[in-house]
């Protein structure tokens, strides 16, 4: 079987280089910055979790522009959830979670729980030229999703 091309490869260093950097991005904003991930923000997260499986898969596996794909595909439900997520935060639709709790650290389950911050699904935590991270996710989201099916379709000149 011929090597791919390199926007095969582009789009396949693409689709595991953001997830990896938005996850990255987002445990830094937690762990670094105290900003907790409510519910939703939970979910954004779990499209990455298996778009960086999928992209691993197409450096290993064949059919490697496939599991290019799919990764890409995984990225844009991240932001899809983004923009909704970000919709709520700007008051646009309802939710449709209520605020959730983060527990962590080890000890006492109950002393946890009760002693977590209750973080809101609908108030951003913080927001950059008046985008919320919900709504940054959404657009690197989408837009590197966009870039690595257009990699993906373009055609090679020689």
């Amino acid at each position: 079987m011929a090597d791919l091309s390199l926007s095969d490869r582009n789009a396949r260093l693409l689709a595991l280089i953001v997830p990896l950097a938005l996850l990255g991005g987002a445990y830094l904003s937690e762990y670094g910055f105290g900003l907790y991930p409510c519910e939703m923000c939970w979910w954004q997260r779990y499209p990455h979790f298996v778009a960086v499986v999928l992209a691993l898969l197409a450096f290993a596996v064949p059919p490697k522009r496939v599991w290019t794909g799919l990764a890409a595909l995984a990225i844009a439900v991240s932001g899809a959830i983004g923009v909704f997520h970000a919709g709520v935060e700007y008051g646009w639709w309802e939710g449709i979670t209520g605020c959730s709790t983060t527990v962590s650290g080890t000890g006492n389950a109950l002393e946890a729980v009760l002693n977590a911050p209750i973080i809101r699904c609908d108030v951003a935590q913080w927001e950059l030229l008046g985008i919320s991270l919900a709504g940054w996710n959404a657009l690197f989201s989408l837009g590197s999703a966009a870039a690595i099916w257009t990699l993906l379709l373009a055609k090679e000149r020689i």
